[in-house]
């Protein structure tokens, strides 16, 4: 496949930023054994990945603003133009040794997402899409899953954690979800979960308040592969609040159905005390 000259900038960074993290990964899972050190240890690397994929991305495009997971928002002189990067999604995975991690860098142009890269150093997968010209693995073209029977599906998610999240909420909805399908995966990096929606691995995907730099290039990714996106309840989506609910059509028409029915069932429970 040729790649635009934008999307050959985007996956030399994304490349580059994961040989970074894999010569650190490898490092990361020595640490193990000790208490001390490993998170320290992951939060440097994340810090690396994102200073070379700053770098790449600055060089080729030197007027282009930053919205960045560790360094937040770098003005740009170029007011239409910003680069949406997580040098390290999978964090959690990273630093307990699980090979599940990424870079994502999607490009804003006038607010609206036009180019993403999502890159698995660890299992060799680079992801690519730009609007109009579709999504790919390894230069291999990708379409959403065309199932439309919900007991056939099998859905990732996001499930909130320690400090974070509405807990007792997303037991409803997983609880509804997992009575009417075929599986639920929780695998802890949302660009790849979207990634693998685009590739029809995922049946569809849902995560509510994730960040910019978590959808960004995600995103882009399902609409090209054919899929859809929004936002809970039908909302249209959007990457500055982070909610989403993604698949083919009618995937994701049904898994925010049943998305909506779990919030009237707890909405339900609360009133009969």
């Amino acid at each position: 496949m040729a790649r635009s000259a934008l999307l050959h900038v985007m996956t030399q960074a994304a490349m580059k930023a994961g040989r970074s993290l894999i010569r650190d990964f490898g490092e990361v899972q020595n640490l193990q054994v000790s208490m001390k050190g490993p998170a320290d240890f992951v939060s440097n690397a994340d810090r690396r990945a994102e200073e070379i994929v700053h770098q790449e991305l600055s060089r080729a495009r030197p007027d282009w603003g930053f919205l960045m997971e560790e360094r937040g928002v770098v003005e740009g002189s170029d007011p239409q133009h910003r680069w949406i990067v997580d040098p390290l999604d999978g964090t959690t995975n990273f630093l307990h040794g699980i090979p599940q991690f990424a870079i994502s860098i999607g490009l804003e142009r006038d607010g609206q997402i036009v180019a993403g890269v999502v890159f698995n150093p660890a299992m060799d997968e680079l992801y690519t899409a730009e609007k109009g010209g579709g999504a790919f693995v390894n230069d291999r073209r990708l379409r959403v899953a065309a199932r439309k029977s919900l007991p056939e599906a099998l859905f990732g998610t996001g499930t909130p954690f320690l400090g974070h999240g509405d807990h007792a909420g997303y037991l409803y909805e997983l609880r509804q979800i997992m009575g009417e399908t075929s599986g639920v995966r929780r695998m802890g990096a949302a660009s790849l979960d979207m990634a693998y929606v685009a590739a029809g691995r995922l049946d569809g995907f849902w995560e509510r308040k994730l960040k910019p730099w978590d959808v960004a290039a995600g995103a882009i990714l399902v609409r090209e592969a054919g899929g859809f996106i929004s936002g809970m309840n039908g909302a249209k989506f959007d990457h500055e609040i982070g909610d989403v609910v993604c698949g083919n059509e009618f995937m994701r028409k049904a898994l925010s159905d049943q998305i909506a029915l779990a919030e009237r069932k707890r909405t339900a429970a609360a009133q009969n005390g």
